[in-house]
């Protein structure tokens, strides 16, 4: 049956999106994808089609407030509403905090912070307080135990995380429940980003893991489009792992790992 009508999935060209999207429109809702690359978003809407589902394509960078404020324009025009969000665009770099610049500082932090801000207000605004109901799902990491090597992210993730139970509270009274999954380690094309000696470590750590593995984009859409539908219309301000239990051990990369940092000199 019609699960949800009308849903936006940012960064919807690939991985988990991409996942998010498929199951989406296998279960009847109107899904529109966001993303910077025309031609990867061109390929999902392909298999939606595939799949006899309906589909639509936003080219869109969640940095860009004007443009973001001009695709919610538009999705008001065509269809109205939304009835879902899912933000899952966003993206990192690894590198220890004394190495990030300010500038490699701000820009994750708009990436994956400030982004997905200006994509709630605006959704919200323009979309879901005027019909008086929505669900949406913030995309964060396993942010609870630091994350040595991705400290920008980290952070950013966290205040997502933050902004989730506060736009929670906020939005409740306009119908609109606001829920977060953080995963764990997926195997997903994400992986391929990031330099192979990070890889390698990764890896060599999963036994880190209770349950011994990483997810697959699967295992994170399901729960994803659970709290998007109406069997969690009593669920919000969630921040729900979806991680094999990693969270219950601290971070996959455990601190004997890291080299002794040498003392820091302030005195300059």
């Amino acid at each position: 049956r019609r699960v949800l009508f009308r849903s936006i999935v940012t960064g919807g060209g690939s991985g988990i999106g991409r996942r998010v999207a498929l199951e989406l429109a296998s279960l009847g809702a109107t899904t529109l994808i966001a993303g910077r690359n025309a031609d990867k978003l061109a390929r999902v809407i392909d298999e939606i089609d595939a799949l006899g589902g309906n589909g639509e394509a936003l080219v869109c960078d969640i940095r860009d407030e004007e443009r973001v404020v001009q695709c919610m324009a538009e999705i008001g025009e065509r269809h109205g509403r939304l009835d879902g969000l899912v933000n899952n665009a966003g993206g990192q770099f690894p590198k220890p905090l004394l190495d990030i610049s300010t500038n490699g500082w701000e820009a994750v932090v708009r990436n994956n912070l400030t982004g997905t801000f200006i994509v709630c207000r605006e959704a919200v605004k323009r979309l879901m307080r005027p019909a008086g109901s929505g669900a949406i799902v913030n995309v964060l990491s396993d942010f609870r135990n630091g994350w040595p090597g991705m400290g920008h992210s980290g952070a950013a993730r966290a205040g997502v995380g933050n902004l989730t139970m506060t736009a929670a509270i906020e939005w409740a009274r306009h119908g609109i429940r606001v829920n977060a999954v953080a995963p764990g380690i997926v195997e997903s094309s994400g992986l391929s980003n990031y330099p192979p000696a990070f890889l390698e470590r990764t890896r060599s750590n999963v036994g880190h893991i209770p349950v011994k593995r990483f997810a697959t984009e699967a295992e994170i859409a399901s729960g994803i489009v659970f709290l998007l539908t109406p069997g969690a219309r009593y669920i919000t301000g969630a921040l729900l792992p979806i991680d094999g239990g990693l969270t219950l051990r601290g971070h996959i990369t455990p601190l004997d790992d890291y080299a002794p940092l040498p003392a820091y000199d302030d005195s300059a």
